[in-house]
C-alpha cells in the first residue's frame, strides 16, 4: 500500500497539507488510510473532526468543521466553516525572537533627505485623472529604451490615477489621496519630479507638491497646469521640455555603497495557495528579519487578511500602544466592511481555494509568516511617512497593487511579493523580486518568477532560503534587475486606495 505524502505542520494539528496528489487507500504516516482523492496543496483530516471541533493547522485555528469529518478526508469548504468567534485562540504575550546585529550593505544613491534610493527615475504624477493622458503623453516620449546603455537613468515613468475630484475635501479618501502622492512626490527612487494638474480639481496642486519643501530634501520638482500652458498639446510640449532638463541635470549620478539599513523593504503576497504558508512565507520571513538584523525596515500590510492571525502580531507589540493602534485598524475595517454588506471571512478568493485554501484564517496564517519574527515597532495609516525602522505595520486593503502603492507612498524603496497561483505584479519607482511558493508554477511562469522557493519542501532549509531571499533582494537594490522589470511592469499599477462618497 502506497504511503501518502502529506506533512502535519504542528504536533496539534489535525489535518497535513498534501505534498503530493493522495489517492484513496494511500497509507498514512499516522495511522489509516486516505478515504478520497486529494489534490496537491489541499489538506487531509489526521483525525477524526466531529461537528463543531476546531480544525488546526500550524497549531491554530483555521476553522470549525461544518460536518463530521473522518480521518483521511479531504478538509476544504465543504465541511469547514469560518465562523469560530468562540474557538479563537485570545491574544497573549509571546517570546519574541532576539536576533544578533548582522551588517550589510548595498549600492544606492543617497539623497539629501538622508533617504537612499534603490532607482533613479523622473517620475511624472498627476493630481487628477484629467490629467492623465497629457502625463503619460510625455512620459512615452522616453521609452525605457533610451536609458538601456545609461546606468545613471532607470527611466521616465508617469504615475496616473482615476481620481482627484468629485472628493469631499476632508474626507478620508482625500486624504488618503493626498498622502500617496506626497509619498511618491518624495520618494527616494526620483530624482526628479513633474507633477501634472488641469488647473479646476479638488487636489490643488499647491495641496501636495510644495516647492519650498521639495528644494529642502534637494529634490528637483516642477509642477505643470494645462489650463495655463493652454491645452492638451501646449501642455505635452512644455512638459517634454522640463523633463529632458531633468535628465540633463541627474545624467551621471553613480550608485555608492551605502548600509542597508536604508533599505525599506514591502511584504506582499498575491495569488496564494496551500504551499504559501509553508514555503515562500516564512522564508521571506527570514529574510525580513535578516533585514531587520542589518538595521533595515520591512513593511507588512493588508489588513483583511491579517484577520485570523492577529494574535501573532499582538504577541509581538513592543507596548500597548502599538498593539491598541493595530487593534484599532482590526475594528475600523470590521465596522467598514459590515457597512458595505461584507464580511472579513468573506475571503479567500476563488483563486486562492482552489489552490488548496480554505478559510481567511488559513490564508492571514500562512500571510503573517512573511512578516518573520521581529517586534512590532509601529503602525501607520495608508501611504504614512514610516519614520521609525524594523518590523511595521501599514494600514492597507488586502488587493495587491493598492497595498504596495501605499507601502511605496509610505517609503518602501523595493518589494518582495510571493504568489502560489502566480502573479504578474510589477511596480514603479520600486523595484519587485516576486517568489513562487510551488515548482510546477515557478516553471510555468518563469519569465516572472524571480525565485522558486519549493526546495524548502525537498530539504532546504527555511533559513537557507531566507539568505537565498536577502542576497536577492541586496543584489536588486543594488540595480540588478527583476524579471518585472525586464519585462517592463510598474507603469499601470499604481492604484491609490478609493474611498468614499464621489460627487
Amino acid at each position: 500500500m502506497p504511503e501518502a505524502d502529506i506533512l502535519q505542520m504542528h504536533p496539534d494539528d489535525n489535518v497535513a497539507l498534501c505534498l503530493t496528489a493522495v489517492e484513496i487507500g494511500d497509507a498514512l504516516a499516522m495511522g489509516g488510510v486516505a478515504g478520497e482523492a486529494i489534490a496537491p496543496g489541499h489538506k487531509i483530516a489526521t483525525a477524526p473532526i466531529a461537528r463543531g471541533e476546531p480544525v488546526l493547522k500550524y497549531g491554530q485555528v483555521i476553522g470549525i468543521a461544518s460536518q463530521d469529518i473522518a480521518a483521511g478526508a479531504h478538509v476544504h469548504v465543504h465541511n469547514v466553516s469560518a465562523d469560530v468567534a468562540e474557538v479563537r485562540r485570545p491574544p497573549s504575550c509571546g517570546t519574541i525572537a532576539a536576533h544578533a546585529p548582522r551588517p550589510a550593505s548595498f549600492l544606492g544613491y543617497p539623497r539629501a533627505s538622508g533617504k537612499v534610493g534603490t532607482r533613479n527615475y523622473i517620475g511624472i504624477l498627476t493630481s487628477v485623472n484629467c490629467s492623465a493622458t497629457v502625463a503619460r503623453a510625455i512620459a512615452t516620449s522616453f521609452p525605457d529604451a533610451m536609458f538601456a546603455d545609461n546606468p545613471s537613468v532607470d527611466g521616465v515613468v508617469a504615475l496616473t490615477h482615476t481620481t482627484g475630484c468629485g472628493m469631499t475635501p476632508s474626507s478620508e479618501g482625500t486624504n488618503n489621496l493626498r498622502r500617496t502622492l506626497r509619498g511618491y512626490l518624495h520618494h527616494p527612487n526620483f530624482a526628479a519630479v513633474l507633477v501634472v494638474g488641469l488647473g479646476c480639481e479638488m487636489m490643488q496642486l499647491s495641496g501636495f507638491a510644495d516647492q519650498e519643501e521639495a528644494a529642502s530634501n534637494g529634490l528637483m520638482l516642477r509642477t505643470l497646469t494645462i489650463q495655463d500652458e493652454g491645452g492638451t498639446l501646449r501642455s505635452i510640449e512644455a512638459g517634454r521640455a522640463i523633463v529632458r532638463e531633468m535628465l540633463a541635470q541627474i545624467d551621471g549620478l553613480a550608485r555608492e555603497e551605502v548600509s542597508a539599513e536604508h533599505l525599506v523593504l514591502g511584504l506582499q503576497c498575491g495569488g496564494s495557495d496551500g504551499w504559501s504558508g509553508v514555503t515562500a512565507n516564512p522564508a521571506l520571513g527570514r529574510a525580513a528579519d535578516l533585514l531587520i538584523a542589518a538595521g533595515g525596515t520591512a513593511i507588512l500590510s493588508e489588513t483583511p487578511e491579517i484577520f485570523g492571525a492577529e494574535q501573532l502580531l499582538f504577541a509581538r507589540t513592543i507596548n500597548e500602544e502599538v498593539r491598541n493602534a493595530l487593534q484599532q485598524r482590526l475594528d475600523w475595517w470590521a465596522d467598514y466592511v459590515a457597512h458595505n454588506g461584507a464580511q472579513l471571512n468573506n475571503n479567500p478568493s476563488p483563486g486562492n481555494i482552489a489552490g488548496g485554501l480554505t478559510t481567511i484564517l488559513e490564508k492571514s496564517l500562512g500571510a503573517v509568516a512573511k512578516s518573520g519574527s521581529m517586534p512590532l515597532r509601529a503602525v501607520y495609516r495608508y501611504g504614512e511617512p514610516i519614520d521609525s525602522r524594523g518590523f511595521v505595520f501599514m494600514d492597507s486593503p488586502g488587493y495587491d497593487p493598492c497595498s504596495a502603492t501605499g507601502q511605496m507612498a509610505s517609503g518602501a524603496n523595493i518589494l518582495a511579493f510571493t504568489t502560489g497561483r502566480g502573479s504578474v505584479f510589477g511596480s514603479k519607482p520600486a523595484p519587485c523580486i516576486k517568489l513562487a511558493s510551488n515548482r510546477a508554477m515557478a516553471q510555468r511562469m518563469d519569465e516572472d518568477m524571480d525565485l522558486d522557493c519549493s526546495p524548502v519542501l525537498e530539504g532546504a532549509s527555511l533559513d537557507e532560503m531566507g539568505e537565498r531571499i536577502f542576497a536577492l533582494i541586496l543584489r536588486v537594490a543594488s540595480g540588478e534587475r527583476s524579471k518585472s522589470e525586464k519585462l517592463g511592469l510598474g507603469d499601470l499599477e499604481f492604484v491609490p486606495w478609493q474611498m468614499g462618497a464621489v460627487m
